[in-house]
Order: C-alpha cells, then structure tokens, then sequence
C-alpha cells in the first residue's frame, strides 16, 4: 500500500526527493557557464580585452582629429586676415584645393609638428565650409 502511494506522489514532492549524481551536477554547472558566456559576447555586449583596446584607441583618434579640427579652426579665425582669407577659402570649389589652402596657409600644421596633418586639414576645412 506504501507503493502506491509513493506513485501518486506529486511533482513537488518528487522534486524534493530528488538527488541528482555529482557527475550531472558538474555538468550542469559547465553547461550553464557555457551558456551565459554565449549570451554575454553574443547578445549581452562583453567584448575581450583586445576588442575593447582597438574600440578605445580609435575613438582617441576621433577625439584628436576632432581637437585638432578645432584648433585649426580657431587659429584660422584668429588671424589676423580671417575675414579676406574665408572669402578667399569659401570661393575655392574642390574640397582638395580648399584642404591644400588650409595646409598651405599653416593652420593645419599643429604646435611641436614641421608640416601640416592632412586628416586635421580636411576636418578643418568641413568645419569652415559648414
């Protein structure tokens, strides 16, 4: 009569009375490491060490272009003939020819450097177009 009760036992109690094997348990353990490490890097956004290194030093370089952009811009309008040489700048049509103007006038060419950056001089010269 034990036995039949024992059957109709409810999943509950069945649940309480379970003892799973060590070996199912480590299991268990490696499989579910496994996969909250697959969400993470696939849909959780964890990046390695290597990826987050390469993400940072290429925003330091936008960050530094875009510095230099606005120094160049603002040694452009400090000069002391700004007005004559905007005029002059904005009449050019080519954008190669208004960076080669920004060069050559050597607002593009940053304290400490001996010639002129030409990322910094294209930055520059979208800023002074806009």
């Amino acid at each position: 009569m034990a036995m039949q009760s024992s059957s109709k036992a409810s999943i509950f109690q069945r649940f309480d009375n379970y003892q799973p094997s060590k070996t199912l348990l480590v299991w268990a353990c490696i499989m579910t490491a496994a996969a909250t490490m697959i969400v993470g890097f696939t849909w959780g956004g964890w990046v390695t060490g290597g990826t987050s290194r390469t993400a940072a030093e290429a925003a330091g370089e936008i960050a530094r272009g875009e510095l230099a952009s606005a120094v160049c811009v603002e040694r452009f309008n400090t000069a002391p003939d700004a007005a004559s040489k905007l005029i002059e700048f904005k009449a050019l049509s080519d954008s190669y020819k208004k960076r080669q103007f920004i060069e050559a006038g050597g607002w593009a060419t940053m304290p400490g450097q001996t010639s002129p950056d030409s990322r910094i001089a294209a930055g520059c010269s979208t800023a002074l177009s806009a």
